[in-house]
């Protein structure tokens, strides 16, 4: 279940299903504008607060000594006493926990990362090159545009069409969900437990930022873990 805090006067949600520090932002923090804060509130030193370049691509690092990381639209976190994030205006952000042996990531999936599968190669990492059974990954997916506001192209319905087996109930005329599309492809891998927040970043677009309803807005919500 999500549910909402503050953190120094400033809204944040965050899920009782992970028990590490997660949360994601609102309008009311802005990350790169606020780094002091965060590390404060997480007790991790700045140069322990990580962003990738993000590039709406299906490129997966694992987080090593580096602290700069081109190209790559989700981190893999194995490390204590740091902190990921990842940053957000309408795509969905998808956090992964595995709770037996304490590892996390962050997934930008905009429509083309989804279309990409970015979640379930995420998945695999953890479980391929980390050990990770996929029973004990427990998966959130975060604020993102909703159902009613996402209208795509027919090549964008296609192409997230074909990451799924079943696409019952997920798409309608021109329209697509991408929470939904999501959630079925993890759980397709095997995924069962996963907490889905009910925000839509058009229609609650007075808590987080929309790139479509905003005009192409550079502001950005994040999600955000630490270990």
């Amino acid at each position: 279940m999500f549910k909402e805090k503050k953190i120094f006067n400033k809204k944040i949600y965050y899920s009782t299903l992970i028990p590490v520090p997660h949360f994601f932002t609102t309008r009311d923090l802005i990350i790169k504008d606020n780094k002091k804060l965060v590390c404060d509130y997480l007790n991790i030193q700045e140069k322990n607060l990580i962003c990738p370049n993000q590039t709406h691509s299906d490129n997966i690092q694992i987080v090593d000594d580096r602290r700069d990381y081109p190209n790559c639209d989700s981190l893999v976190l194995t490390q204590k006493n740091l902190a990921i994030y990842l940053n957000f205006a309408d795509c969905t952000p998808l956090v992964f926990y595995d709770s037996k042996n304490n590892i996390c990531a962050i997934a930008h999936a905009g429509w083309r990362g989804t279309a990409q599968r970015i979640g379930p190669k995420t998945v695999s990492v953890l479980v391929e090159q980390l050990g990770s059974n996929v029973q004990d990954i427990k998966a959130l997916i975060g604020p993102c545009i909703g159902f009613s506001s996402f209208e795509t192209s027919i090549e964008a319905l296609e192409a997230l069409k074909a990451t799924i087996t079943n696409p019952k109930g997920l798409f309608k005329d021109k329209f697509a969900d991408l929470k939904g599309i999501n959630k079925r492809q993890l759980e397709e891998l095997g995924i069962k437990t996963i907490d889905i927040c009910p925000y839509c970043t058009v229609l609650d677009n007075d808590k987080f930022f929309s790139y479509r309803k905003e005009n192409k807005t550079k502001n950005r919500h994040s999600a955000l873990i630490c270990l």
